[in-house]
């Protein structure tokens, strides 16, 4: 049996898989679906476009919808600059009746009231970005593991393995980490590490690191204390970095906390939220466990004009 009532649609297409939820008006989850990658400069426009489609299609079906969304905030990966939005919106804007286009980390403002403030999302990788009610969208970070990704699951991975590398050598203190990595990788010694990391290195098995990083630290290794500590330093710097150039009422400024290490590690966080209130006090605080989720709840404002 289908029902045709007003639904809305909050997509999030990462570079492995597009994930499109939708809800009716007053914010009830109603269906989701899971689709390809929605990064189009690694697929292509076609192919994300098509993958969006599928995700959002999907997710109405599962809804026992048989119309389009009313309203529907796609965000995407690699959509880093206007050109990119005028690219994408002929092959997006069929598939709802109203649509907003946006970089995949800003879905995280939409958990925010009236989507503003600073979303900064630590996992795998590390960006900031936000908005304040003049439209004015800023960004710092999310230059990449290469060149960027402070405080994310990848610096604090990589940090983790030069201190083992160092401490192993005998050119670095020791620490727990030694120990650590070769239990978390069911190695022998710290000769295997080589093998892992080489000539092909998983970004995320080197974040997934995190988790020995935090427990040693737990358990007092200085080492490992200090890679968590520069981490929270960092990601508080993100944050800051974004809302100095950012108006925010007296109510202070909102804060959005999203990916994988600010959601399930709440010491973590708590350690990047004390550095934040020492030099700039939050107002809202929203930790984003489903993106797409708060996307679509923003989706029917959108369609409101409030957003």
């Amino acid at each position: 049996m289908t029902s045709d009532i007003p639904l809305y649609a909050g997509i999030d297409g990462g570079g492995t898989k597009t994930l499109a939820v939708v809800v009716d008006a007053a914010g009830h989850e109603r269906g989701r679906h899971a689709a390809g990658s929605g990064n189009f400069a690694a697929v292509g426009v076609a192919r994300a476009a098509e993958n969006v489609r599928a995700a959002i299609e999907g997710a109405m079906a599962a809804a026992g919808n048989g119309t389009q969304p009313a309203a529907a905030w796609i965000g995407l990966a690699g959509v880093d600059r206007p050109e990119d939005v005028d690219l994408l919106l002929p092959q997006l804007s069929p598939l709802a009746g109203v649509v907003r286009i946006s970089n995949d980390a800003e879905l995280a403002l939409t958990a925010l009231d009236n989507a503003l403030g600073v979303a900064v999302i630590a996992g795998t990788g590390s960006i900031a970005l936000g908005r304040d009610a003049s439209g004015r969208l800023v960004r710092a970070g999310g230059w990449g593991h290469v060149i960027g990704d402070e405080g994310s699951g990848w610096e604090m991975g990589r940090l983790a393995l030069q201190a083992v590398a160092r401490a192993t050598d005998g050119r670095g203190p020791g620490t727990s980490l030694v120990r650590a990595v070769i239990k978390h990788w069911n190695l022998r010694n710290t000769d295997g590490i080589y093998g892992i990391l080489y000539p092909d290195t998983d970004k995320a098995l080197v974040a997934g690191l995190t988790s020995v990083v935090l427990a040693e630290a737990g358990a007092g290794d200085v080492v490992a204390k200090d890679i968590l500590d520069h981490a929270a330093e960092e990601i508080a710097l993100l944050t800051l970095t974004v809302g100095e150039q950012l108006t925010f009422p007296n109510a202070g400024m909102p804060l959005a906390l999203a990916g994988g290490i600010l959601v399930n590690e709440s010491g973590f966080r708590a350690m990047v939220l004390e550095r934040v209130r020492q030099r700039r006090a939050p107002g809202q605080v929203a930790v984003v466990q489903d993106a797409p989720l708060s996307a679509a709840r923003a989706a029917h404002d959108l369609l409101l004009g409030d957003v």
